[in-house]
C-alpha cells in the first residue's frame, strides 16, 4: 500500500435540534467569551439570534461580526481579525456558508500569527496557536466545517487560495439540518452540486488512500440518495440530514486527499466571469468525469463508487445536474486559451488522475461552454 498521513475529523454533532448545545460544545472548550462570525442575511434568517441567546444564556459572552463577504479576499480577514483583535475572545463560531466559516478560520491565521493570508498560502505556515474554533454550516456544500484550509482570494489577481494548518481545523462541528431551512432555494441547489463535485473528485484524485475513500464513498451515497429530491425543492428535514453530513464527509475527504481537474477549470471561470462556484463546477464536472473514465482504472473506481445507483455514472450525473435547470453561462469561447492557462496554476489541477496541461484543459473548456449565438 502507498504510505499516506490521515488527518482527524472534528467532532460531529449531528441531528436536528443539536444547535441547542452549542453553549456545552463551547464550554468544553473552556472558553468565556466568543466572536461569532456570520453574514447579513444569515442574521436576517434569525439564526444569529436564536445563537448568541443560547449562548448568554449559558453566562458565555458573545460578539457578533457579521460582515462576512462571498468568496473573502484578503481584506476581508484583515477586517475581521482587526474586528477581533480589540475583542480578545477566546473561541471562534462560524455560523453560516462557506464563506463564513471561511472568514471565521482566516481570521484564526491572523490573530496571533500576523501578516497577511497569501503569507500561509499552503499547508502548516502558521507558527503560533490558534483559538478554539466551531463551525455551524447552514448550507449543504462546501465542507469547510470538516477541512482546516480556509479558501480566500487573492487581493488584486482575484485569485483563490488555499490557506491551511492543522491547527485551523474546527474543533466541533454541528450539523444541524433545522438551520438549512432558511436557505433559498438557488443557494441550496449551488452548494448541493459543490458537494457532490467534492465526493467524486475526492474519490479517485491521485492522493486518494483508504481513509479518504472511506469518507468518500459514503459521502457519494447520502448525497447521491438527496440531491435530486434538494434540486426540485421537495426536500423533507430527512433529505437535509443526508445532504448535510453527506457534504461534511466530503469535507473530511478532502481534507484526506484533494480535488481535481473540475475545480481547476472551475475556479477560472469564477474568478474571470463571476459565475457562482456551484454552476462553475456543475458546468466541468460531467467532461471531468468523461475524461477520467478513459483511465480504466479510474472507470472501475466510478463504476464501485456509483453500484448503488442502477445506471452508470455519467448518464445519472447529467440527468442529476440537468435537473438544477442552470442557465447557459455568457462565456466567450475566445477566453478558453487565456481560461486554460490559468487552469494550470491551480492547486488541485495537479491531483487530477489524468494529467493535464494547457491543451488538455482547453479540451475541457471547449467541451463544457457553449457557442456564443
Amino acid at each position: 500500500m502507498t504510505p499516506f498521513d490521515a488527518r482527524p475529523s472534528p467532532r460531529l454533532v449531528f441531528g436536528p435540534g443539536r444547535l441547542a448545545e452549542l453553549p456545552d460544545c463551547v464550554a468544553a472548550l473552556g472558553a468565556k467569551m466568543v466572536l461569532l462570525v456570520t453574514d447579513p442575511g444569515i442574521v436576517a434568517t434569525g439564526l444569529v439570534a436564536r445563537a448568541t441567546a443560547l449562548l448568554e444564556a449559558a453566562g458565555i459572552a458573545v460578539t457578533v461580526y457579521q460582515d462576512s463577504h462571498v468568496n473573502p479576499s484578503e481584506s476581508d480577514i484583515e477586517a475581521c481579525r482587526a474586528f477581533a483583535a480589540d475583542l480578545k475572545p477566546d473561541a471562534l463560531i462560524g455560523l453560516g456558508g462557506g464563506s463564513s466559516m471561511d472568514t471565521a478560520k482566516g481570521c484564526n491565521f491572523l490573530l496571533h500569527n500576523g501578516g497577511r493570508m497569501s503569507d500561509y498560502r499552503g499547508y502548516g505556515l502558521a507558527k503560533n496557536a490558534m483559538l478554539p474554533f466551531i463551525a455551524i454550516p447552514t448550507t449543504a456544500g462546501t465542507g469547510s466545517e470538516c477541512q482546516s484550509y480556509a479558501v480566500v482570494s487573492q487581493d488584486g489577481t482575484h485569485e483563490k487560495m488555499a490557506c491551511g494548518d492543522p491547527k485551523a481545523l474546527a474543533r466541533v462541528a454541528i450539523l444541524d439540518p433545522e438551520l438549512t431551512l432558511s436557505q433559498p432555494r438557488a443557494v441550496a441547489t449551488l452548494t448541493a452540486l459543490d458537494a457532490l463535485s467534492h465526493a467524486l473528485e475526492s474519490a479517485v484524485c491521485t492522493k486518494r488512500n483508504p481513509v479518504s475513500s472511506a469518507y468518500s464513498g459514503e459521502a457519494f451515497r447520502l448525497i447521491a440518495s438527496a440531491i435530486r429530491p434538494t434540486l426540485d425543492g421537495s426536500a423533507d428535514l430527512e433529505i437535509r440530514g443526508r445532504m448535510l453530513l453527506g457534504a461534511a464527509l466530503a469535507g473530511s475527504a478532502i481534507e484526506n486527499s484533494m480535488l481535481g481537474a473540475a475545480h481547476a477549470t472551475a475556479n477560472p471561470l469564477s474568478a474571470r466571469f463571476d459565475l457562482a462556484h456551484g454552476h462553475a463546477v456543475a458546468l466541468m464536472l460531467p467532461h471531468v468525469v468523461r475524461l477520467n473514465a478513459t483511465d480504466p482504472a479510474i472507470a472501475a473506481m466510478y463504476e464501485k463508487l456509483s453500484s448503488h445507483l442502477g445506471e452508470p455514472l455519467l448518464p445519472w450525473l447529467e440527468e442529476t445536474i440537468a435537473l438544477a435547470q442552470l442557465p447557459a453561462p455568457a462565456i466567450d469561447p475566445a477566453a478558453i486559451p487565456d481560461l486554460a492557462e490559468a487552469a494550470t496554476h491551480q492547486w488541485t489541477g495537479r491531483f487530477n488522475p489524468v494529467p493535464l496541461d494547457a491543451a488538455g484543459f482547453a479540451q475541457l473548456y471547449t467541451a463544457a461552454i457553449p457557442p456564443c449565438r
